[in-house]
């Protein structure tokens, strides 16, 4: 995987489950970055439930472009969240992966009564049952960072997904295999 051009890291060293790497093998990822000046929050991109979530406590490096082709393997580096998400109605998942940045750098997720920063000292594995409907507000940074969606083989990148466009919330990201007209969308919009 790459956070910049010549600035590899490893699927492993980002979400630390095994199982997940293994999943995501050969499948395909998007990174999305929510700057400062947009709209913190994220939403379901698909009708899903998410069993358990995996905080992950780091620094609080800036995600911008310029730190991005700077500091290496600064997405591993962050704080973050694994959240492995099963979609409804079939036995597929994704895993969205909200990464934490500079300044206030906390993640808030409404289905768990703590905000997950620097402050918390509480277990890795946090265990929790929540459903979400498509579009459905999950959570939301306490300043702007990057989300990373994760898909199995099989799911595409959608043909709006390009380096350096703007995604709007509502448009498709990924296309689920065996379906080339139900797809995946922004958690976020972007303004």
């Amino acid at each position: 995987m790459f956070q910049a051009k010549g600035f590899p890291y490893s699927l492993g060293e980002l979400i630390t489950d095994p199982r997940l790497v293994e999943r995501y093998r050969d499948g395909v990822y998007v990174t999305v970055r929510l700057k400062s000046s947009m709209y913190h929050r994220f939403h379901a991109p698909c009708d899903c439930s998410l069993a358990g979530v995996t905080y992950i406590s780091g620094d609080t490096w800036n995600v911008n472009p310029v730190a991005l082709k700077r500091v290496e393997r600064l997405f591993c580096r962050n704080e973050r969240a694994v959240l492995d998400l099963q979609l409804a109605d079939t036995d597929q998942a994704i895993t969205l992966v909200p990464v934490a940045a500079i300044l206030v750098a906390g993640i808030r997720l409404h289905c768990l009564s703590e905000t997950l920063d620097l402050r918390y000292k509480g277990p890795n594995h946090i265990s929790c049952r929540a459903e979400f409907e498509r579009g459905e507000e999950m959570g939301y940074f306490q300043h702007g960072s990057t989300i990373i969606v994760f898909a199995p083989r099989g799911f595409a990148l959608c043909d709006v997904v390009a380096e350096g466009r703007r995604i709007r919330v509502g448009e498709a990201l990924l296309r689920k295999p065996r379906s080339g007209t139900s797809g995946i969308t922004a958690t976020n919009p972007t303004q």
